[in-house]
């Protein structure tokens, strides 16, 4: 019996919000889907439950994913520990220009990894914060390493 070798993954959109996908489910993902979709341009996960195991596995993947423009992490609770992981690869994603992180519990130290990569990351232009307890110091510390116009980055 031959075994035909595999067909590369096309999947330019994948919209997966209020799935109920936790930390397990996103890491099964990252690892089994994925790291296979070259051509994935948008990401939607929006209003799941993956936290910051489920960020930590995304992130290890995401640079694998060369075409991801726009990327939606929405209401996942994925704390300053999940913001650390993805700050840790977004340099990595050159194609990214859109990034929503928003209602994600991401306080002081989530927003300081992330102002900490922004000038690596040319292309993105638009990044929601909204509704996280980041304090006065890591709003200016994102403010002054944006590099964007001062409309993409909301707070």
């Amino acid at each position: 019996m031959r075994h035909r070798a595999a067909s590369p993954c096309r999947i330019t959109t994948l919209k997966l919000s209020s799935c109920a996908i936790t930390g397990p489910h996103a890491e099964w993902l990252a690892g089994g889907v994925l790291a296979q979709c070259r051509a994935l341009v948008h990401l939607d996960l929006s209003g799941n439950h993956i936290g910051p195991d489920g960020a930590e596995s995304l992130a290890a993947v995401l640079a694998q994913c060369p075409a991801l423009a726009h990327l939606n992490l929405s209401r996942n609770r994925i704390g300053d520990a999940g913001a650390e992981s993805l700050a840790g690869v977004l340099g990595q994603c050159a194609a990214l220009s859109h990034l929503d992180l928003s209602c994600n519990d991401i306080r002081a130290a989530g927003a300081g990894s992330l102002a900490g990569v922004l000038a690596q990351c040319a292309s993105l232009a638009h990044l929601d914060l909204q509704d996280n307890d980041i304090d006065a110091v890591g709003e200016g510390r994102l403010r002054a390493s944006w590099r964007g116009q001062a409309s993409g980055l909301l707070l």
